[in-house]
């Protein structure tokens, strides 16, 4: 080999060690500033954590994720409790109009004999009462069915939950507060007044002239005759 290309190969030799060295020295100082960097954040971190102005906007991003969540859910509840209202409601209309659709079902047959007792052309008094007698009976079972059942009052005491009184008559034959005439019959259903009966109670004769006059004689002879 000859002396000019040995010494060429030992200049790139050294160029090669010298570029080894160089990426050696950059990677580390790459690495140093990696490690600071790093540092720097975690320094900034912790200025940050110990900020109370950032400790308090943080507090409050958190409170007002909460309160949009609870907002959600307050929502949703309402939503909900409106559709349940509104179920609620159309149930206990059909219930009503199902309740009705079966006393209707009830009525219609003792109207139907009605009619028939009055569109009788034979117009005889006989055969029109016993068509009423049979067409009250009817009723009258329909109202029992029903839970229906009449007020008693002729000969009662007044109460004032079941009897409302029209007016009072002198009677010495009844004690005060009784009933003696019944204008319109009441009813309950299941215990509970439907319609009050109508009544006339009795009330304590007023004293009469003749009355007034006895009396008045009686203590005119006292007088006249007084006792030791």
């Amino acid at each position: 080999m000859s002396k000019k290309k040995k010494d060429t190969d030992v200049v790139d030799e050294n160029i090669a060690d010298e570029i080894e060295t160089i990426e050696i020295e950059t990677a580390d100082i790459s690495s140093d500033e990696d490690e600071s960097l790093k540092e720097g954040e975690s320094i900034e971190e912790e200025i940050i954590e110990l900020d109370p102005i950032k400790i308090l906007e943080k507090d409050l991003q958190k409170a007002k994720e909460e309160l949009a969540e609870e907002k959600d859910k307050f929502i949703r509840l309402q939503a909900e409790t409106d559709n349940f209202r509104k179920r609620l409601s159309r149930e206990k209309d059909e219930f009503s109009q199902y309740a009705n659709e079966r006393l209707f079902k009830e009525l219609i047959p003792i109207f139907d004999n009605l009619e028939r007792a009055l569109e009788d052309p034979s117009n005889d008094i006989k055969v029109l009462n016993e068509g009423l007698e049979m067409i009250l009976k009817q009723f009258s079972s329909f109202l029992k069915k029903e839970n229906v059942e009449l007020i008693n009052a002729i000969g009662e005491q007044f109460d004032p939950t079941v009897h409302e009184v029209l007016t009072s008559e002198e009677s010495s034959e009844h004690e005060e507060n009784t009933i003696i005439t019944q204008f319109v019959k009441g009813y309950t259903i299941n215990s509970r007044v439907l319609r009050p009966s109508q009544v006339v109670i009795s009330k304590k004769p007023s004293e009469t002239k003749e009355d007034s006059k006895d009396e008045a004689e009686e203590d005119s002879d006292k007088e006249e005759n007084p006792t030791n």
